[in-house]
């Protein structure tokens, strides 16, 4: 079988634990775009950071980011787009400062949240030199509401306590018309009902007229499964989670060992 598009989800997948693309992993990816495969960033980041890794990998690619929700061209171009109705982001705000969950959302470039924090602005502008994510500190979800042209794309929400995020998951899936996922062990994510990369990936193969046999898909976490089960070959992580490892149909090494480059030098240089 002739692999033509291979999608890698980011984190804890084509990044290694220190935020970034391992130098094994550059060589192979370059060599795949040489023999014409398209490599597709599939992640559940903001835009913005998937855009800047991209771009230092100088892929000029589709990009899929916020679980699905949002799908760019090789230019970096809205060619798809399913964000969060924004008559329940106000309800989503107030689920969470109920429960005294962290909380934030994002549109195409930004943050926004009632709080800062450091940490997590940190976690998204390290590693990659050239990436600057900012946030939106705001008092009032009112404010928000009322910009105009606002996009949600997704909301995630973060909390050590996990009986207190699944207790929000169930309370979300109440609301209708969202989805969630998750892709670590204490987080939940909030898309709109059925997005998710699976579905963006869909509609990308349809629009390059790629059938779903001739894709790999790379994942670890549970935001990844649907992209898995629709690829000919889905592939988990060594790291990966282990419901994830049993639907995959093949398992590679962990990030930290270029379980990446190892797929696509097997199944698509060989």
């Amino acid at each position: 079988m002739k692999y033509k598009l291979v999608a890698i989800d980011m984190d804890g997948t084509l990044l290694n634990s220190n935020n970034q693309v391992s130098e094994r992993t550059k060589v192979i990816i370059e060599k795949a775009k040489d023999k014409g495969t398209h490599i597709v960033l599939s992640t559940g980041r903001v835009l913005k950071s998937a855009l800047s890794y991209s771009r230092s990998l100088n892929l000029k690619n589709p990009i899929v980011a916020c679980n699905g929700a949002i799908i760019v061209d090789e230019n970096a171009n809205i060619i798809y787009k399913k964000p969060i109705d924004n008559s329940l982001v106000k309800e989503i705000v107030n689920l969470a400062m109920k429960k005294n969950i962290y909380y934030h959302f994002y549109d195409e470039s930004r943050f926004y949240s009632h709080v800062k924090v450091d940490e997590v602005l940190q976690f998204y502008n390290e590693g990659n030199g050239n990436t600057i994510i900012d946030i939106k500190v705001f008092q009032d979800i009112e404010e928000i509401i009322k910009l105009k042209d606002l996009n949600v794309y997704k909301f995630l929400f973060i909390d050590d306590n996990r009986a207190k995020l699944q207790d929000l998951r169930m309370d979300l899936d109440k609301l209708g018309n969202i989805g969630t996922s998750s892709s670590w062990a204490n987080n939940i994510e909030a898309m709109g009902l059925n997005v998710s990369k699976g579905e963006a990936l869909r509609e990308l193969c349809n629009r390059l007229k790629i059938m779903p046999e001739e894709v790999i898909a790379i994942g670890d976490s549970e935001n990844d499964l649907s992209m898995l089960t629709f690829a000919g070959l889905g592939v988990a992580m060594g790291n990966g989670d282990e419901f994830i490892k049993k639907e995959a149909d093949y398992i590679t090494d962990s990030n930290d060992e270029d379980g990446v480059a190892k797929v696509i030098e097997k199944f698509v240089l060989e």
